[in-house]
């Protein structure tokens, strides 16, 4: 087997580095830190910011939230203590194994497990996602129920 050498993962980003992540200047990312308290970047004895993964994470966040989604800034502090209030409410939902089987029911074994921490963004791509699909069976039902009617005789 060929050596595979491991990515190194750095535990601290520069600025600089942070900011050609997002694709934005250092100060959006010094004012991003001075506004949301979810950023708390690590300081050198230079005074340079220094940032976690957890940071760059949280950055993430935000970036979704004013840059994607247009959120103005007290918006996006708003949605992200609405996040971490239900994130902390809701626990993980439990695992589920699915064995599929063509000719049977499937088997479905679900494992509890410890609760972990849910990214938000994640959650509300899901619940967005969710609210679509409602709306498009909730026409597909309308356009179903029409078609009977019609074909229904008088």
């Amino acid at each position: 087997m060929p050596y595979k050498e491991k990515e190194i993962e750095k535990i601290y980003y520069t600025i600089g580095e942070v900011a050609d992540m997002f694709q934005v200047n250092t100060s959006h990312i010094r004012f991003w830190s001075n506004e949301f308290d979810v950023i708390k970047p690590s300081t050198n004895k230079k005074g340079n910011r220094l940032y976690t993964q957890s940071d760059i994470e949280n950055l993430r966040k935000i970036y979704h939230l004013v840059k994607e989604k247009g959120f103005t800034l007290k918006g996006a502090k708003v949605e992200l203590k609405k996040a971490a209030a239900l994130a902390k409410a809701v626990p993980a939902p439990p695992k589920v194994d699915v064995q599929p089987n063509l000719f049977d029911q499937p088997s479905v074994e679900i494992k509890p497990e410890a609760t972990t921490e849910v990214n938000i963004v994640d959650k509300i791509a899901v619940l967005n996602s969710l609210q679509k699909m409602r709306a498009a069976l909730l026409e597909a039902h309308d356009q179903l129920t029409t078609l009977e009617e019609k074909q229904s005789p008088h």
